[in-house]
């Protein structure tokens, strides 16, 4: 019998991830020995790394709302995608390799580097953590104060994978972590944490909640049969009116935090509009019995979020 800390057979490279886009960069232009490895990661899925890159932008313009743009906030943008990049690949290392007796059991799953033995376990740990090395080192060019953000975040990260196994909110962990750069590049500009910062955090923990149910919803039945949690299973049938009051909280929340900073309001608070516009376009489309929808609708949060970041960088220049 197979060991747990053993991996299967190996099949080839070449095999593709069920969950990716259809002729993603991964399975078209990289080499094919970095393949297994950059799915590992989700390069293969960029979606991730724009929902953990957008709130460090949000951070940004709440900090040049709060004090006045700088040169610096270039490099800490640059730095947050590039941090966004490789710290998302190492979370979503770790999550397979908790995760890798489970995704074996789920059909949209089981093709994961770790389950399908393109990578071994051992290979994992390493690849997760060369790409954090990777992440402190650009860590470390933020200052004092988003460094010691930085690392208290690894807590958040360690401990999501596990979430879904005691309690029925997942979800709400994922938006501790995902979440966190809000606070994080606030402080790398600022040198500081304000009440701003940290309420658009508990805003873009309402907004995560929203997401990922949407998302979660295609693995309902998987995860019924096996065990795992989720708000998906916890909502069920009630899932389209809570998701509509978790989308109202993280509007009202955020607006919130844009009123603290004291200054921009108005292009701010347009910006949010046009997220809060979009939450509810994807509400209204919302079908939990959808599973090729509720992928697409959970990947248009980038185009949410991306509206409310680039507002408030006008707003935080003028």
């Amino acid at each position: 019998m197979q060991s747990q800390t053993e991996t299967p057979a190996p099949t080839t490279v070449a095999q593709t991830v069920a969950d990716a886009p259809a002729g993603n960069w991964v399975d078209r232009y990289a080499p094919p020995g970095w393949r297994p490895w950059l799915r590992l990661s989700r390069a293969d899925r960029p979606i991730g790394t724009w929902l953990l890159l957008l709130p460090c932008w949000w951070g940004i313009g709440l900090g040049m709302m709060a004090t006045g743009p700088r040169w610096f906030d270039l490099w800490i943008a640059i730095a947050c995608a590039l941090g966004a990049f490789v710290m998302r690949g190492a979370g979503c290392t770790w999550n397979d390799i908790t995760d890798r007796d489970i995704d074996g059991s789920v059909a949209r799953t089981r093709s994961r580097p770790i389950p399908s033995g393109q990578v071994t376990l051992k290979g994992a740990h390493v690849w997760m953590v060369l790409q954090a090395l990777v992440g402190f080192v650009i860590l470390l060019t933020l200052g004092r104060t988003a460094i010691l953000l930085g690392v208290a975040s690894l807590a958040l990260v360690a401990i999501y994978p596990f979430a879904k196994r005691f309690t029925w909110w997942p979800q709400l962990f994922l938006g501790f972590a995902f979440n966190w750069g809000v606070i994080l590049a606030y402080a790398a500009h600022t040198g500081r944490v304000d009440a701003a910062p940290v309420v658009a955090w508990l805003g873009g923990i309402a907004w995560t909640i929203y997401y990922d149910t949407i998302y979660a919803h295609q693995d309902a039945e998987d995860d019924a049969l096996i065990g795992v949690k989720s708000t998906a299973l916890l909502f069920g049938d009630n899932s389209p009116t809570i998701l509509l009051g978790f989308a109202g909280l993280a509007v009202v929340l955020l607006a919130l935090a844009i009123v603290l900073t004291g200054d921009g309001l108005v292009i701010g608070l347009i910006g949010l509009a046009g997220f809060a516009a979009h939450l509810l376009w994807q509400w209204s489309r919302f079908d939990p019995k959808d599973n090729s929808g509720c992928t697409r609708l959970f990947r248009s949060n980038r185009d949410a979020g991306l509206i409310l970041a680039l507002f408030l960088a006008v707003a935080g220049l003028v």
